[in-house]
């Protein structure tokens, strides 16, 4: 199969160029129409009991969603301010769409104590369908807009997923250019020549387009996060450049050996190709874990990511070589060195840990658990304001009530409905349980009694989530369900704790598979997940520390929030796992030529060690400064994401690859390459094959324990 892609895209590399040209157009025109399709809602479970009363509530309850301008002033009651205030709210009443603004002045509640600030919520009418929503929207927020001399901020409902798509595609552009030019900067430092270095940009472009094109195409069937756009985004353009570095520097080393660029690009695309495709499937592969949930946010993230992972896999693939095929001619061969000169830092490492196995192990293997020990207290909520930047409009308004209202003003509440049948002592129950700070009930036309429980305290705090537990303990078969984003957080939490078992299996049983097919053994991909899980933990620790109990929060932009975004933690186990195995792979291709080449365990170690050291290390640092460029957007999911995925690479490409690698291979020693007689027919059978590589060495037979 590589080598039918080798050559294709050496016999028709104009063809090939010119395709991937045409997916790039495509994907930064139409493909960012996903910017305008981007959706705030995160936590919504289909089946919950949650998900069920929202869906009785759009049915029964004629009221449609809200959103709040929020008016700041030394004094609102100024009789010129008042006037403007009143005139702007009588319009907002006569906007096509609008069912109700109450009279700020005179609704209770809605003027600050200071009086400094005054709340105008505006509810929309039910049933409306999303163009006639969006049009009321931007006309509500125009006219809230224009009541001068004083500060007014407006979000909220459906206007919130507007506002955070906005500033999605604002961080997105300032990461690219951020990213890029730096990213270019290194790989001049890595390659010594522009050519070389402009190829795995110009897959990285190819990569983010395509990321573009699949997330606008998945929008058209399923909801897209606004999450989703800077994830998948960061990790399109970090694999591509991974990939494009490791077929782009085993070219040049090919081009030692070769004076014929094709015969160079085939097998460049034959060796590393088979590196790259077993990569781009553990990464895809370690991703499938998020289908198992039933969260439309955590599939989409999914099918989402792994899409991008599979066009980054394709375009280094079959872009990549034909722009070799058609350039490589002018890029410089690696130069040659003298036997052993090569990788000879990495080398030491390898021979070092080599040496004193159990010690490295051992101190290696203490320090990750130290660093992952934070995250028994992790904890998940879905957030507020908090986490947005201080410029956004929704983080201001969020602030604004804050300084000027009592606790528990605009907390979303907890949303009980009671159908007809209910125990008619039930509502006095339920006014009465800790957490209430107040209850508004209303009466719907079928004999519903719908009942809003402020809870004292944040919206997604212990406080608001225990509330929810007690009202549903409460019921006792009594015709009621509870809704709201507390019991969504509640609903969200369980899910994961009953699906996370079956998720894990899924890539567990995914991963060991691929590996075994790379590998033929069946304690290095044993090895692999263990050695990974440690890093992963580590990272996760850290990431819990910083955002979650606050240690140097603000150094990144964020602050401690007490908890994590219910996002952050599966998204990171995720996909650090599988960027895990992308270098994983890249040093057991090395270790696996030298393997079959001389049949010396420990001398494939230190060899795979010394010469994927320097790709592992450069790709690495590459991803690096990608996943930085996009926590400079303040985001605080994606800080999370961003700072998880960082440090999950860094450890695994130093501490880990570097040092626990070859200890544990030192320690298992031939048995490391072993596996069963039935197994081994079975890899003969259905492993992928790569030509091997030309010996260093007189060719021996591997030998097997």
């Amino acid at each position: 199969m590589l080598s039918a892609l080798a050559r294709t895209a050496t016999r028709r590399p104009r063809t090939v160029i010119l395709t991937w040209l045409a997916l790039i157009v495509l994907g930064f025109g139409l493909g960012t129409g996903v910017f305008g399709r981007l959706s705030d809602s995160v936590p919504d479970v289909p089946g919950t009991e949650s998900d069920r009363t929202a869906e009785l509530l759009d049915d029964i309850d004629p009221r449609g969603e809200s959103l709040s301008a929020v008016v700041e002033a030394p004094r609102v009651t100024d009789p010129a301010l008042r006037e403007r205030v009143e005139r702007t709210v009588d319009e907002l009443r006569r906007v096509p769409g609008v069912a109700a603004v109450p009279d700020p002045y005179t609704t209770r509640g809605l003027a600050s104590g200071d009086g400094r600030a005054l709340i105008v919520p505006v509810t929309l009418k039910g049933g409306l369908d999303d163009d006639a929503e969006e049009r009321t929207v931007d006309a509500v927020a125009e006219r809230a807009k224009e009541i001068d001399g004083a500060g007014v901020h407006v979000s909220g409902g459906p206007l919130l997923g507007k506002q955070l798509g906005e500033r999605a595609q604002e961080d997105v552009q300032r990461a690219e250019l951020i990213s890029l030019p730096v990213v270019l900067g290194l790989l001049l430092l890595i390659f010594g020549g522009l050519r070389a270095a402009g190829l795995p940009l110009l897959v990285a472009v190819s990569g983010v387009a395509g990321a573009f094109l699949a997330l606008f195409g998945f929008s058209q069937i399923t909801e897209i996060s606004v999450y989703v756009i800077q994830v998948t985004t960061m990790l399109g353009l970090g694999l591509a450049v991974d990939y494009a570095l490791l077929m782009v520097m085993r070219f040049r080393e090919e081009r030692r050996t070769s004076a014929d660029v094709t015969e160079a690009v085939h097998r460049t695309v034959e060796r590393a190709g088979r590196t790259i495709l077993f990569s781009g499937l553990t990464v895809a592969v370690s991703l499938s874990g998020l289908l198992v949930f039933p969260s439309p946010f955590l599939r989409s993230m999914g099918l989402a990511v792994a899409a991008v992972v599979v066009v980054d896999m394709l375009a280094a693939l079959t872009l990549l070589p034909a722009l070799l095929t058609r350039f490589g001619g002018r890029i410089a061969p690696a130069k040659s060195r003298e036997p052993g000169a090569e990788g000879r830092v990495f080398a030491r490492i390898a021979r070092f840990a080599i040496r004193r196995p159990v010690a490295v192990m051992t101190v290696g293997v203490l320090a990750l658990l130290a660093l992952a020990l934070p995250v028994t207290n992790l904890r998940i909520d879905i957030g507020d304001a908090r986490q947005l930047p201080a410029s956004t409009e929704a983080r201001q308004l969020y602030d604004t009530v804050r300084a000027h209202y009592p606790q528990g003003v605009g907390v979303d509440p907890v949303v009980v409905v009671a159908r007809p049948g209910t125990d008619p002592t039930f509502e006095t129950r339920v006014r009465r349980l800790d957490g209430v700070a107040s209850t508004e009930a209303t009466t719907l036309d079928d004999g519903t009694r719908v009942l809003h429980l402020t809870p004292s305290g944040p919206v997604d705090g212990a406080t608001a989530t225990r509330l929810v537990e007690n009202v549903r303990e409460l019921r006792d078969g009594d015709p009621v369900t509870v809704a709201g984003v507390a019991a969504r957080l509640v609903d969200f939490r369980q899910m994961l704790a009953d699906r996370a078992p079956w998720a894990a299996l899924t890539v567990l049983g995914g991963i060991l598979a691929l590996l075994f097919a790379f590998t033929g053994s069946v304690l290095i991909p044993l090895r692999t997940v263990l050695t990974t899980l440690l890093s992963l933990g580590a990272a996760l620790g850290i990431v819990v520390l910083v955002f979650q109990d606050g240690h140097l929060a603000s150094w990144l932009g964020g602050e401690g929030l007490g908890a994590l975004s219910l996002t952050a933690p599966p998204l990171i186990v995720a996909i650090a796992f599988g960027l895990a195995m992308d270098y994983e792979l890249f040093i057991l291709a090395r270790m696996r030529e030298s393997w079959l080449a001389t049949g010396d365990a420990r001398e494939a170690v230190v060899t795979g060690l010394r010469r994927s050291g320097r790709v592992v290390s450069c790709a690495a640092l590459l991803l690096a400064v990608v996943f930085g460029a996009f926590m400079t957007g303040g985001f605080a999911p994606i800080l999370e994401i961003g700072l998880g995925l960082t440090l999950a690479v860094v450890i695994d490409a130093t501490l880990v690859r570097m040092l626990l690698v070859p200890a544990t291979m030192a320690l298992l020693g031939t048995r490391a390459w072993w596996a069963p007689r039935a197994l081994r027919g079975l890899h003969e059978r259905i492993g992928l094959r790569e030509e091997e590589a030309a010996p260093t060495e007189p060719l021996m037979t591997p030998r097997q324990p």
